[in-house]
């Protein structure tokens, strides 16, 4: 396979190849997987009891300042699979009992995961894990191909979109990314075990000192959809990486509870109550998976630890 790309909101019409990297994830055009495995720390309506069936891609088109994912997501570790090896990893996690095959950063992939995913019948909704900055063409490219979307909304404001993230546009692009999702996919939709079979799930991670960011996002969720339209997921885990602090002092501690609390007091009283919360003890450098290889062999399954996330209508 080889192409010119332009399939994310950089456009940066680099030559893409099996072999050759290009464009701002620097990645080829075969994907490269750091890890594939069932996960249990993804919210109660993915994880179930059985885990999500993740896949971690490496490259990413964004460069977030506090990734706990950087180890993949600037580089261009992980092996290189095929279509067909793509299929069979994805056949093989859901034998082994998982409720989903969760695609984690898989946008500067999506041709190669729509073609993994044409005509592959798996009976496990897919989940589409990505950071929310999107090309419209290429959410479309998928319709009838995903049916879960996770997105990230990580900030509105260009601010932070240019300092944190490297994207000043990033904050316009997601949301309207997100609009698409919903269009596509509508309410959400869950099984008799309270698993999500359909819909959109947003994410937002609360960054030190960015109470007001936060704010605006649940404002955006607040004022586009309607109760049980979306499912909205407020999340407290930030862990400082190495070099963040030198971009924003904040970024050099963990949210505090103040900063949490405020938050979720604010969701409450804007009334978005589809979803979940958690506390900041759920921080901690234990989240981030080994990306090491694991599951790539298709011969062990790995549980990874759990985290607590609470249903947002337990603030009541």
């Amino acid at each position: 396979m080889e192409y010119i790309c332009s399939d994310c909101p950089r456009k940066c019409s680099a030559y893409r190849s099996d072999d050759s990297p290009g464009g701002f994830c620097a990645s080829p055009a075969l994907p490269r997987i750091a890890r594939a495995a069932p996960h249990y720390g993804e919210e109660p309506c993915l994880s179930g009891t059985r885990g999500a069936g993740t896949i971690f891609f490496s490259g990413c088109n964004l460069r977030c300042v506090y990734c706990q994912n950087a180890e993949i997501s600037r580089g261009l570790s992980g092996r290189r699979i095929t279509v067909p090896m793509l299929q069979k990893l994805m056949l093989q996690l859901r034998d082994r009992g998982v409720h989903c095959i969760d695609l984690v950063t898989p946008t500067h992939y999506a041709r190669t995961i729509a073609s993994a995913l044409d005509g592959l019948e798996l009976g496990i909704p897919v989940v589409w894990n990505s950071s929310g900055y999107e090309c419209l063409e290429t959410l479309r490219m998928l319709e009838g191909l995903v049916q879960i979307f996770l997105p990230d909304l990580k900030y509105l404001s260009p601010e932070s979109g240019r300092r944190f993230s490297a994207a000043p546009n990033y904050g316009a692009v997601a949301a309207e990314a997100i609009m698409e999702m919903v269009r596509q996919r509508g309410r959400p939709v869950f099984d008799g075990d309270g698993i999500l079979q359909s819909g959109v799930l947003i994410r937002h991670l609360i960054l030190p000192g960015a109470v007001e960011e936060s704010r605006n996002v649940i404002d955006f969720v607040a004022d586009h959809f309607l109760p049980g339209e979306v499912l909205f997921s407020l999340m407290s885990q930030y862990t400082p990486m190495p070099g963040a602090e030198s971009v924003a002092p904040e970024l050099g501690r963990r949210v505090t509870d103040e900063e949490n609390a405020a938050v979720i007091h604010y969701m409450k009283v804007r009334e978005v109550t589809d979803g979940y919360w958690q506390e900041t003890d759920s921080a901690g450098a234990d989240e981030i998976p080994d990306f090491d290889g694991t599951g790539l062999d298709i011969s062990e399954v790995f549980i990874d630890n759990k985290k607590i996330i609470h249903k947002i209508n337990t603030l009541a």
